[in-house]
């Protein structure tokens, strides 16, 4: 069996670290087992899909490499959704309901009032054919229900108790009770279908043999097991994971729109500490940089996945950003850095990449390079003994050491005493990448002026 799944976001707005996580577990499965991953738009809610953001959902998924052998949208296949409606009514599994909500809400509380749960009581599919006339005349349109598999209950028309039970990838034993609830919505007055039986259509439509998404639709999942055996399907697999909550332990529903995808690559996140830091929360395997998504998906198990929320660090993924950089070659950032004017080449990469988080952040080592900055003055005798010394060029990853044990060796400074005064005449700065390799870059010019406290 070739394994095939799907992400299927809605473009109702940007994907966030929330739902790119389910993303990643789906591309990941599919990778390691030799799977296709598809890409679903679920675009029925038409006042709040849009064309920009169904790009920008393609852009942000190209930026963390998640390729699709295939797209849909659900906006393209609403004749199919009809089609298979008017299966689901022949075989008497969705029926036509008049309620309004205010109708359905007295309803819920007088159940309620009575001690009762508070499902539908199924008084749609006790309306004679006369009663629909009727009740359409008074300009009434209907909504379709889906009866769920539970009998009915001698008295009160209450469901009974009826489990759907699956062996889930993450969860394990996993079980609803359909019994407990109201028979699903499935096609608005409109006409329009609802996400619980589109979403059914296309999985079977589209040969899905694996359903990866978050532990809130455990329920729905319940009852989509229900329509596929109506319609005649094997349901695919499912696995739901848990999902992300902020360092402190709360949701991050509130924050999502600062943990967009597009705002931390505008913060300066690689794609790859983005696709490891979210794929990996919430699992035993450290959190680690891979240098590809095809080695991350070796170290991804599925079933490995906890069914405890998995926390969420802003600065842990920037901390792992850092991580992914301190290894990352110059061929990977030549082209960044050069539209930011950075020269030096790939000894500069080489001596600025261990102090930074973000590419960005070699813009300011740059300009320790180049100057012109203000030197720091410390231990003017040191600095006078440095300038001194200071050898003729070519300079190369060795000079520093031959320079300073010449230092040492005239004023019998040595340590701290002797290299802070160094980097603060050199660089301005209190730390920072290794002076071996930034004097050869700084150069014996802009040396002697520093050394000297005169800016260069």
């Amino acid at each position: 069996m070739t394994v095939i799944v799907r992400f299927a976001p809605s473009p109702t707005g940007r994907l966030h670290i929330g739902n790119i996580r389910t993303a990643l577990l789906n591309w990941l499965y599919a990778a390691r087992h030799g799977g296709q991953f598809l890409l679903r738009l679920d675009d029925t809610d038409r006042e709040r899909s849009t064309e920009a953001f169904a790009d920008g959902i393609r852009d942000d998924l190209a930026w963390l490499g998640l390729t699709w052998v295939r797209e849909e949208r659900q906006s393209d296949r609403m004749g199919r959704y009809g089609d298979m409606a008017d299966r689901l009514r022949a075989s008497g599994r969705l029926y036509a309901c008049y309620e309004t909500e205010d109708e359905l809400q007295r309803k819920r509380a007088r159940q309620r009032a009575r001690g009762l749960p508070p499902i539908y009581d199924r008084s749609g599919l006790r309306l004679s054919a006369d009663d629909r006339v009727r009740l359409e005349a008074e300009g009434r349109r209907p909504h379709w229900r889906f009866r769920l598999s539970n009998t009915e209950a001698a008295r009160g028309d209450q469901p009974m108790p009826t489990l759907v039970d699956w062996v889930d990838l993450i969860r394990s034993d996993q079980s609803v009770d359909i019994g407990s609830l109201s028979d699903p919505v499935l096609v608005r007055e409109d006409g329009t279908p609802l996400y619980t039986f589109t979403s059914v259509v296309d999985d079977i439509d589209f040969g899905i043999t694996h359903v990866i998404r978050g532990e809130d639709h455990v329920t729905n999942t319940g009852v989509q097991v229900d329509i596929f055996e109506a319609l005649g399907a094997a349901p695919p697999r499912f696995a739901h994971h848990s999902l992300l909550v902020a360092a402190d332990g709360q949701a991050l529903s509130k924050r999502l729109g600062a943990l967009s995808i597009q705002s931390l690559r505008d913060d300066g996140i690689e794609p790859m500490a983005v696709a490891c830091h979210a794929a990996l929360l919430g699992t035993p395997e450290a959190i680690a940089v891979y240098p590809d998504l095809a080695t991350l998906a070796e170290h991804c198990e599925l079933e490995r996945v906890s069914r405890s929320p998995g926390r969420f660090d802003i600065a842990e993924l920037r901390a792992l950003n850092g991580k992914y950089l301190h290894q990352l070659p110059f061929a990977a950032v030549s082209e960044r850095l050069a539209a930011m004017g950075i020269g030096g080449g790939e000894a500069f990469w080489l001596a600025v990449r261990g102090n930074i988080l973000r590419v960005e952040d070699a813009k300011p080592w740059w300009k320790v390079v180049v100057g012109p900055i203000q030197p720091l003055i410390e231990a003017p005798d040191v600095l006078i003994a440095a300038l001194d010394a200071l050898p003729a060029e070519p300079y190369d990853d060795t000079t520093f050491a031959a320079w300073t044990a010449t230092i040492r060796a005239q004023t019998g400074v040595k340590g701290r005493a002797l290299f802070h005064p160094l980097r603060l005449a050199l660089t301005g700065q209190e730390a920072g990448p290794e002076l071996k390799a930034l004097l050869p870059l700084i150069g014996r010019a802009r040396a002697m002026e520093r050394l000297a406290g005169r800016a260069g």
